[in-house]
């Protein structure tokens, strides 16, 4: 195989901190600090604690996209990561007779204006009812996410 050429290394070097650039911005609710979870209301009864997917502020072909269209598509979401589920959820067995929709660690869809919205620092979570849940996903970037 021939040897790159300065231009085509140069190419290669912008390519890959681009991807980099590209997982870094990707959100990852695993590597939330322990002290932001510990800060997060605990939910009660029958509530599920869900923090909105944030969408990436770069198209899949790699265009920027404009802060408010992002802060748009945010508030407007209807995908989120199940931080915490209450004591009570899901134990109706006549209401859910195969047991739970969802639990800790998994993403879900919700309706539009489905739960309480908190504000915290940094966005805002969800505190929605157990049978506000509509589907889980395994990724939230299959979902398109309209404003």
């Amino acid at each position: 195989m021939a040897e790159m050429t300065a231009l085509q290394k140069k190419w290669a070097e912008e390519r890959q901190s681009e991807v980099k650039a590209e997982e870094e911005d990707r959100f990852d609710p695993a590597s939330m600090d322990q002290s932001v979870l510990d800060r997060i209301p605990r939910p009660t009864g029958w509530r599920i604690v869900v923090l909105p997917f944030r969408a990436s502020k770069k198209s899949k072909g790699g265009i920027l996209i404009a802060e408010q269209a992002v802060e748009r598509q945010n508030l407007a979401t209807v995908c989120g990561y199940v931080l915490d589920v209450g004591p009570l959820a899901y134990r109706d067995t006549e209401k859910f007779p195969e047991g739970a929709w969802c639990k800790k660690g998994d993403w879900v869809i919700f309706a539009r204006y489905a739960g309480a919205r908190i504000s915290i620092e940094g966005g805002e979570i969800r505190i929605l009812n157990d049978d506000e849940i509509l589907a889980c996903v395994k990724d939230p970037e299959d979902v398109v996410h309209m404003v």
